[in-house]
């Protein structure tokens, strides 16, 4: 196989693996963040650092390289990895305005659906990760990590009485 026609395999897996799956691993400075994304005219474009967005990695909206593994979606193993270009959109432009369209129609549960895209333009980051060279080799250590600090917390045990109040709802109907 020639060097063109590997760089097109190449191209087309971190395409439509990356279109296929609804979350990307990215590092830039930092630790790796799961971020959900969009792929559209040949790259991935990600929403995020402002009140109710995805919290972004780390020295991403600084510019230069960050680092994309792609999942499975079924089975969630890594998958491919790819190093991208990092470039913040600028708000408003037509690449922005583009890229915020589809962006949009992918956003879940948004309490300002009607003026979310003006939100993002005051508030937030709109970035494109531009896909440079590919590797589809398998890392040699463990990419496990320590979980990122976060405020969340775990749920509380179950009432003690809760088990017997749902059963007598039951033997009720």
């Amino acid at each position: 196989m020639t060097d063109a026609a590997a760089a097109l395999l190449e191209k087309a897996l971190v395409e439509e693996a990356t279109k296929k799956s609804g979350l990307i691993w990215v590092r830039a400075s930092g630790p790796a963040r799961a971020v959900w994304h969009v792929w559209h005219e040949g790259a991935a474009h990600l929403v995020g650092d402002g009140p109710g967005e995805q919290p972004l990695p780390e020295g991403l909206t600084g510019g230069g390289r960050a680092e994309v593994t792609v999942r499975s979606k079924d089975k969630g193993g890594r998958l491919v990895a790819w190093t991208a270009a990092v470039r913040v959109l600028a708000p408003h432009s037509d690449e922005w305005g583009a890229a915020v369209a589809e962006l949009k129609g992918k956003r879940l549960n948004a309490p300002d659906a009607e003026v979310m895209t003006e939100r993002w333009a005051r508030e937030c980051a709109v970035v494109r990760l531009t896909p440079e060279a590919v590797s589809t080799e398998l890392p040699d250590t463990s990419l496990a990590a320590a979980p990122l600090p976060t405020g969340a917390t775990t749920r509380q045990p179950v009432p003690a009485g809760l088990p017997r109040l749902l059963m007598k709802r039951r033997r009720a109907r």
